[in-house]
């Protein structure tokens, strides 16, 4: 999730250490979407080097969802950094359902 915060256009931590609850409410969903699929691969994994990878795995898949609601709202970062909540809302809905997807597709 640091190299989630470090890739987003918009501060995260800053954000939410202001009370902007867009912010809240995108990390929430992005960071639920990440631990889903680890979890899954914590079950599923056959080695160390193999949950490693779907640790990495889940983590693209996030910062593809992230990139793929801001193509779709090129405004994302803007809109969370003005606490307007239903982008933050959204953000996080994205980011949830990936990763249930994600988690889904790493059992055996």
């Amino acid at each position: 999730m640091f190299i989630y915060t470090k890739i987003t256009p918009h501060c995260e931590w800053t954000l939410m250490k202001s009370n902007n609850t867009a912010a809240s409410l995108g990390f929430a969903g992005a960071l639920i979407g990440f631990v889903l699929p680890i979890s899954s691969a914590a079950v599923n994994a056959v080695s160390l080097v193999d949950y490693i990878i779907w640790a990495v795995v889940a983590g693209i898949i996030q910062l593809i969802a992230f990139f793929s609601v801001r193509f779709y709202m090129p405004t994302l970062s803007n809109k969370i950094e003005q606490n307007q909540i239903s982008a933050g809302a959204f953000l996080g809905a994205a980011s949830l359902a990936s990763g249930i997807l994600n988690a889904a597709c790493m059992t055996y």
